[in-house]
């Protein structure tokens, strides 16, 4: 067997638009063990979603292209399958849960159609088998009376139980890897916490590997066992998450840890905000891309872009920097 379910490597991904070329995503390399829960973690913009995107070959094209890298699954390149090849591989071995239920499911056709659909092209079931495992997914994700709710359509359901039929289609072919891209968003926080637990859960039950893509640390803290950091369309921090939280070491990292209320603290303190606002890379940075927004930046940060350099065991990072004392490391 692989040492990694899922090898990323030097994936970029450009967006043509009437103002530029959008370098989205810009050499971006990590593995997936088996049975792992990997956090992605960034705000808005950075390259999270279109970076799962493009391993999965869902990019729209155009305006949107994979122009470089490789991402090996099980010793294949999913990059460099047929249309038909990654069809196969697309919601039966790595399934997506995307971020908004109600976009995401077709408003005109019932959960029934929608559940069995993938039972039916990738498991090879008949109807009625497809329907009694459709039932049994609903009842494994929490939603009361399944059989009876087979026939409804997706805004008879509320928010959460919208989400939750997103993650039975996701679970209905037994996949090696699910991708939840900020599934818990548009939810309030009791559903959030159930949804979380849920899936914890069936990753313990079923053994597969998860990768996690959401803007809070808080929601990674308690779920993942590694972190990426994203800034920029760059990995700027990979660390297992006790480290990540003990040890923050980019001053992106430390800004987005600062913005989370903390319930240990014995003495009040402000939250911090980062200054400042995503690049827009029409073209690729020759200099750090956080460096506009960040108050430890030196000379040589504006004139390079760094690298990430293991800083410790599990731990890379892609500074100048020492955080700690403010010089160069």
């Amino acid at each position: 067997m692989p040492e990694s379910l899922l090898d990323i490597q030097g994936l970029e991904t450009q967006f043509r638009t009437p103002e530029g070329v959008v370098h989205a995503v810009n050499g971006v390399s990590f593995t997936l063990k088996e049975g792992e829960t990997l956090g992605v973690v960034g705000e808005s913009g950075c390259g999270k979603s279109v970076t799962m995107l493009s391993v999965l070959r869902l990019i729209p094209s155009p305006p949107g292209k994979v122009v470089a890298g490789k991402a090996f699954y099980q010793g294949h390149d999913l990059l460099a399958m047929s249309d038909e090849e990654i069809r196969h591989v697309r919601g039966a071995q790595i399934a997506m849960i995307f971020q908004d239920p109600m976009t995401s499911l077709n408003p005109v056709l019932t959960v029934e159609r929608q559940v069995t659909e993938g039972l039916i092209l990738h498991m090879g079931m008949n109807i009625e088998q497809a329907r009694v495992r459709a039932a049994d997914l609903l009842s494994m994700v929490g939603i009361p009376n399944a059989k009876d709710r087979l026939k409804d359509y997706p805004h008879q359901f509320s928010g959460g139980m919208r989400q939750r039929v997103m993650i039975a289609m996701a679970l209905a072919c037994n996949p090696q890897i699910l991708i939840a891209d900020e599934p818990t968003t548009a939810l309030d926080v009791t559903i959030q916490a159930q949804i979380i637990e849920l899936v914890k859960r069936l990753r313990d039950e079923l053994g597969m590997a998860i990768i996690w893509i959401t803007h809070d640390l808080g929601i990674v803290a308690g779920l993942a066992k590694r972190v990426l950091v994203m800034y920029g369309g760059y990995i700027i921090e990979e660390s297992v998450v006790k480290d990540l939280y003990a040890n923050p070491s980019h001053p992106y990292t430390l800004g987005l840890l600062g913005s989370l209320p903390r319930l240990d603290e014995t003495e009040r303190k402000p939250l911090i905000s980062i200054e400042g606002k995503p690049p827009v890379l029409y073209s690729k940075p020759q200099s750090c891309p956080f460096a506009p927004r960040c108050r430890w930046a030196l000379e040589r940060c504006w004139n390079e872009n760094p690298v990430l350099e293991a800083i410790g065991p599990d731990h890379r990072v892609a500074c100048f920097v020492d955080t700690k004392t403010g010089s160069a490391r």
